[in-house]
């Protein structure tokens, strides 16, 4: 029995497809690249992005500000010895009349660029060292994480404030030198974790396969895939080295007057505090802001730096 009927449509039952129809059927997100992704999650974070323009700031007044006085920050003046902010210092003078606008941004400019410096390097060498320990495995991860183990049993601010006695403490090269040796080991950890995960992937695989040697294999293939989570944790760091700098400055071991920091500029202001507290709440306002802004553009890189939050 043939159950297969005819169909019949009605004459208007269908309309023609209008003009360019055909060339609808795209994907409707624009076409973009990783790093606007990145930047288009990292601007979801209002904190992050006002934090971002509040350390832009800071770093012009740090470059710039010493230039739009016509007072340096090592001359004294008597005449005019602890003058509170006014029309001519702008953040007043200190015990020997030096101008606190200049001190506290040429302070500034020392502090970040220690914090920068003592940053990166034991940044990098962390990266290197935890690439090889988690790549090579065996013995050799057994000696370096052990080591590594051994090592930071001692707070890191024992190791640097032994190092500032030996190597003597005055310049910026004896200060970032002290926090690098200090500095590596929690980045060459956090290294190795990632590369474990990563060198059983294809790609690694694959290299491995053609041959590639295992430097190769870990300076351009495991270690650029780790850039990602360690650069939220550099940005996470940079508050912590300020901290130390500003420690080391306040006990006496970091960089020697005339040349000012914001740790030495709380250190010779905490002993007028009662009598001038101005010449103590500016450099501390400064290292206050800098590490909180360092913080919340740490969050707010994480979280864009998130795949499972990108969409």
């Amino acid at each position: 029995m043939d159950t297969t009927k005819e169909i019949k449509f009605a004459d208007d039952a269908f309309s023609p497809l209008p003009e360019g129809a055909l060339d609808q059927d795209q994907i409707a997100r624009k076409k973009t690249t990783y790093f606007k992704d990145v930047w288009r999650n990292f601007k979801k974070n209002k904190a992050a992005v006002i934090s971002l323009v509040v350390i832009a700031i800071m770093i012009f007044f740090v470059l710039f500000g010493p230039m739009m006085t016509k007072f340096d920050y090592y001359s004294n003046d008597y005449s005019c010895s602890n003058q509170g902010p006014n029309a001519v210092h702008w953040f007043g003078t200190d015990n020997l009349g030096r101008d606190l606008w200049t001190r506290v941004w040429a302070g500034g400019r020392v502090s970040l660029i220690i914090a920068i410096l003592a940053t990166l390097i034991p940044e990098i060498i962390g990266m290197a060292v935890g690439g090889i320990s988690g790549y090579l495995g065996g013995w050799a991860d057994t000696v370096i994480m052990r080591t590594i183990d051994v090592l930071m049993g001692i707070p890191s601010l024992i190791y640097m404030i032994l190092l500032m006695v030996v190597m003597g403490s005055g310049n910026i090269a004896t200060l970032v030198i002290a926090m690098s040796i200090t500095g590596w080991m929690g980045a060459a950890r956090s290294t190795r974790g990632l590369v474990l995960q990563l060198k059983t992937r294809e790609f690694v695989v694959a290299s491995e396969t053609l041959g590639a040697s295992s430097g190769w294999i870990i300076a351009r293939r495991l270690i650029p895939n780790t850039l990602g989570i360690r650069v939220v944790s550099i940005t996470m760091s940079l508050p912590s080295v300020i901290f130390y700098e500003a420690f080391l400055s306040y006990i006496g071991l970091g960089v020697t007057p005339p040349q000012p920091s914001w740790g030495q500029l709380i250190k010779a202001a905490g002993e007028t505090f009662r009598y001038y507290p101005y010449q103590f709440i500016i450099p501390c306002l400064c290292v206050s802001i800098t590490m909180l802004c360092f913080n919340l553009i740490g969050d707010g890189l994480r979280d864009a730096l998130d795949p499972k939050l990108r969409a």
